[in-house]
């Protein structure tokens, strides 16, 4: 880990197994050691936060500072559950980035009515990927003052 980073457990939620592998060798390759967590959909990922059913431990599965989320997964899609996040007292604090496939206008638009913190249209290549997670991780990790976790 990096001197000047955060230590932040970032809960990236993704359906696709190929895009949550590789964000997490990219940011393996940045050396971004954080705690990453992956929810499959957004109904897993409402289950986590509120530590329902496999997520009750809080050591095992602790409270984001930073949630990566896919907007189109089944069962509850991002913007549902943005929108659920957004909406709640405790976790609407928590950063919020959507890295998504969608570059539809309004996606953009709603994903920042719903209170959205950052949207980025997810890297064709694993390098450009490599070099979204390093300026994610300076910016987010080490400029940007978080919400303290209050557990």
């Amino acid at each position: 880990m990096k001197a000047d980073h955060k230590r932040v457990t970032i809960l990236v939620a993704d359906d696709d197994p190929d895009d949550r592998m590789l964000t997490k060798e990219a940011f393996e390759e940045n050396r971004l050691v954080n705690d990453l967590h992956f929810v499959e959909d957004g109904e897993e990922l409402m289950d986590y936060l509120h530590r329902k059913g496999k997520y009750e431990d809080r050591d095992k599965y602790p409270t984001p500072g930073l949630i990566l989320l896919d907007l189109n997964m089944p069962r509850k899609d991002g913007r549902e559950a943005l929108q659920e996040i957004k909406s709640h007292p405790q976790l609407r604090r928590i950063p919020v980035i959507v890295l998504t496939t969608s570059k539809a206008e309004e996606d953009i638009l709603k994903s920042y009515d719903l209170g959205v913190n950052c949207f980025i249209s997810k890297p064709v290549t694993f390098a450009e990927l490599v070099e979204v997670t390093k300026a994610l991780g300076k910016y987010w990790l080490e400029i940007v003052e978080l919400p303290p976790n209050k557990e």
